[in-house]
């Protein structure tokens, strides 16, 4: 039974594509499609394959009236017009679940490589300079970090800190159930600004999180910490960032998300404002690949096939 066309505008694993053929689903697989192109492409579509590539918004919706969902590989269904799309009773998944684990171990990876001054005394290293007193490490054991966001990803990111005897505080807006008895679920942010060395954003990018990490955020902080932010890079304003890095209220910055991305698109002065951080020796910057590993590219398009075919 043909179920029609779906057009995949994503990179995904085939399990994905193989069980959509094996469902009676048509794939059509455009990785590198942009949004001009997509409107003529979704036009005869009933489902959608998508990660940051394309905007769902209302006009491209509108421009796919056989449309019944849409499947976003990982999180972030900011890139979808969700309330448009629930109106026209288009249904819309995610898979969170699926990369939370390869963003934790990245998260940590970072937090390791900074405290520790890996990448920056190997970039010594190439230039001839073997540098031991200014790259003493500090250590994980006996440090506040303040999980903000307790999610898919903000609990795995916890599970791994669990090893390191930290005290691990906890905040989300909305999810307080089963939590792990190694982390301390605070009702606000008032612990996490009075306690915390560390600070990490597990937040999906919505209209209270734009900019989360903004001038107030940093004159609520006790003490000097060190930022990680794995989760979208509007909600952490960049200029605020710079000004704590210069004046040591930001110890440390460990980002994988930029606040305008990909470079090419980013305008010139953040491209200095940038260029200024990544300079820095206390700063670890990847270019948005935390929950990008092989095997997340395997789980998110699994997770998405079974939520699909529900």
């Amino acid at each position: 039974m043909n179920k029609g066309k779906v057009l995949i505008a994503a990179p995904v694993h085939a399990v994905l594509t193989d069980g959509l053929q094996l469902a009676g689903y048509e794939c059509t697989v455009y990785e590198h499609i942009i949004q001009a192109t997509a409107i003529e492409l979704i036009k005869d579509c009933v489902g959608v394959i998508t990660s940051t590539r394309l905007q769902l918004n209302k006009e491209l919706i509108d421009a796919a009236p056989k449309l019944r969902w849409i499947g976003r590989m990982g999180s972030g269904m900011e890139v979808i017009d969700m309330e448009y799309a629930l109106q026209k009773n288009i249904a819309c998944f995610s898979s969170p679940e699926g990369n939370s684990n390869a963003v934790a171990e990245h998260a940590l990876g970072m937090l390791l490589a900074l405290n520790k001054r890996i990448v920056w005394s190997d970039k010594q290293i190439e230039n001839g300079i073997w540098e031991r007193d200014n790259n003493r490490g500090t250590e994980l054991e006996g440090k506040t970090i303040g999980i903000i966001g307790f999610g898919h990803t903000g609990r795995a990111f916890a599970k791994k800190l669990a090893a390191f005897d930290m005290q691990i505080l906890a905040y989300d807006k909305y999810n307080f159930n089963s939590i792990p008895d190694y982390v301390q679920l605070c009702n606000d942010l008032d612990p996490i600004y009075a306690q915390a060395d560390i600070i990490s954003f597990h937040v999906p990018l919505q209209k209270d999180t734009i900019h989360y990490f903004n001038d107030k955020f940093i004159k609520n902080m006790s003490k000097a910490f060190v930022l990680i932010n794995t989760s979208r890079g509007l909600v952490v304003n960049t200029k605020t960032l710079l000004n704590g890095l210069e004046d040591g209220k930001v110890t440390g910055a460990c980002l994988d998300v930029a606040e305008e991305e990909p470079l090419e698109k980013m305008s010139g002065e953040m491209k200095k404002i940038l260029h200024k951080i990544v300079s820095m020796p206390q700063t670890v910057v990847t270019p948005h690949i935390a929950g990008y590993s092989k095997e997340a590219l395997y789980k998110m398009s699994k997770i998405l096939l079974e939520k699909v075919l529900k």
